[in-house]
């Protein structure tokens, strides 16, 4: 499938050469030294070399590389899409459903799902998810549909034009309206899954707002300001209020069977258009459960 990325030379970019020209729109050197292989780079209509020199005005095509899904098999696994265009694919992830093939979860994941998806319409596309949720996070799940989209967006995280939220129960009632958790975290010395919060850890910082409180729980908007792993469910066990249902870090999951975690929200700016792109996640059927379960005074 033919996706094509176009830019126009401003005056002030003259004289520098394609391949300069090129990194400052934000491609990658591995991206275009493909283009270059696959003599993939035209201006005007004509494959030019890397090394050629741009003039003001010009218009500079690049034929993006068709790709496959790398072996993924498709199944026909239930997912909600939030927004797609040529460059993206965002998906609202249902709880119980791995990002990718592991060596645990060889199917059933939502890359055979997209993979599926595609190939329903009849697309190919390597499956390169920006972002990533546990298998049992429900929520907000960007795919970027090209390796240009990819670079862009993964450039953008840990930067204020990449944001992204969740809803949160916890146990216990949080009496502070709002909140930051600033404790690094790092993998916990007798195990290969468990993190803990450490003095060597990397630097991890959640921001916090109280959204309502029950009598044994509060439910919590949580802002990521940084992408550790597990870094929502480590910083509030680590302050003794564990996620509801999330057994591995002291959770309970009397009421809900899974950590009671959704990533609510994502903010970025589009790629290709440069445009602030706000995309919200539904909750999910679970959420609304707990929700109507939990009692208040």
């Amino acid at each position: 499938m033919e996706n094509r990325l176009t830019f126009y030379v401003a005056e002030e970019a003259k004289g520098k050469s394609v391949y300069q020209f090129l990194k400052d729109q934000g491609l990658s050197s591995t991206l275009i030294k493909q283009l270059k292989q696959d003599q993939s780079i035209c201006i005007e209509g004509i494959s030019v070399n890397v090394n050629r020199k741009v003039n003001g005005g010009e218009k500079v095509e690049l034929l993006l590389p068709c790709e496959d899904s790398e072996g993924l098999n498709p199944e026909p696994l239930h997912f909600e899409v939030l927004y797609e265009d040529a460059d993206l694919l965002v998906i609202n992830k249902p709880a119980n459903l791995a990002i990718h093939p592991t060596f645990n979860h060889k199917s059933g994941t939502l890359a055979n799902a997209v993979v599926y998806y595609w190939q329903e319409r009849g697309v190919s596309y390597r499956f390169r998810p920006v972002n990533r949720l546990d298998k049992d996070t429900s929520g907000v799940v960007i795919v970027a549909l090209n390796a240009y989209a990819h670079h862009q967006l993964s450039r953008q995280q840990g930067t204020e034009a990449f944001r992204k939220g969740y809803l949160a129960f916890v146990h216990g009632r949080i009496e502070q309206d709002q909140g930051e958790i600033n404790l690094p975290i790092g993998r916990k010395e007798s195990s290969i899954i468990e993190r803990e919060v450490r003095e060597d850890g990397q630097h991890a910082l959640t921001r916090f707002r109280v959204a309502q409180r029950f009598n044994d729980a509060t439910l919590v908007n949580v802002e990521l300001l940084t992408g550790r792993t597990h870094q929502i469910r480590v910083h509030f066990a680590h302050i003794g209020h564990p996620l509801v249902g999330d057994d591995l870090y002291g959770g309970d999951r009397t009421l809900i069977g899974r950590q009671a975690l959704h990533a609510e929200w994502v903010r970025f700016t589009h790629p290709r258009t440069k445009e602030e792109i706000t995309l919200l996640a539904p909750l999910p059927t679970d959420f609304k459960q707990l929700l109507l379960s939990l009692k208040t005074d």
